[in-house]
């Protein structure tokens, strides 16, 4: 007998927005590729897509996954949780904007971006950011590499995401300069994993996917 899942019941006013790369050979963490390998990369990828999809599956808010190229079905992103879109734009910020635009049409009042391969995010920092978006306009998750693992808001600033050196160590003082003016609130300091030296010190990559 075929189980069938439900449906979860989510905050219909908060929204997940979850950018995604599909999971390829040679295709993603291309910087930590260039040290480890492709294949030692897409194990830690993998990895890093079942993490956030445990840290997000069960969490109380409209999910949606935005992949890079194109829609999968039946893959980790279960269809009866996570709506699935396509990115739209000619750059990262504008890839956003659209997603950010999109959210606030369809009626959502805060809206938070994640990427999908944070190791050191947990659903716990995700219920704080939808709380902190409830007392605040703004709320960014800065990472330790200049940029930021979480952006959410509760009015569209294309501010934000134009004029971007998206990948480089400025993308966080630039959106700090945009939004001065703003009601702002910050969250604890993430490593982004995008490089040998995010994860050569961490015991859980070093003991499964760098001595091997």
């Amino acid at each position: 007998m075929t189980k069938t899942i439900p449906l979860l019941v989510t905050n219909k006013n908060n929204l997940l927005i979850i950018f995604t790369r599909n999971p390829e050979l040679g295709k993603c963490k291309t910087r930590l590729a260039a040290s480890i390998g492709d294949v030692a990369a897409l194990d830690i990828y993998t990895f890093l897509l079942k993490h956030t999809v445990s840290i997000t599956e069960n969490l109380n808010v409209t999910k949606q996954v935005y992949y890079s190229v194109k829609i999968r079905e039946n893959d980790l992103w279960d269809d009866t949780i996570y709506d699935k879109k396509q990115q739209e734009g000619t750059d990262l910020g504008l890839r956003m904007e659209y997603a950010f635009q999109q959210g606030f049409k369809d009626g959502y009042k805060n809206i938070i971006i994640i990427g999908s391969d944070m190791y050191d995010l947990s659903q716990t920092d995700l219920k704080l950011a939808f709380q902190s978006l409830e007392q605040h306009d703004f709320v960014i998750g800065p990472a330790e590499d200049g940029g930021y693992y979480l952006l959410g808001m509760k009015n569209l600033n294309p501010k934000v995401f134009r004029n971007k050196e998206w990948g480089t160590n400025t993308v966080l003082f630039s959106t700090k300069n945009d939004l001065k003016t703003e009601d702002v609130k910050f969250l604890l300091e993430r490593n982004d994993i995008d490089t040998l030296d995010d994860i050569k010190d961490v015991p859980f990559f070093r003991d499964q996917f760098l001595n091997k």
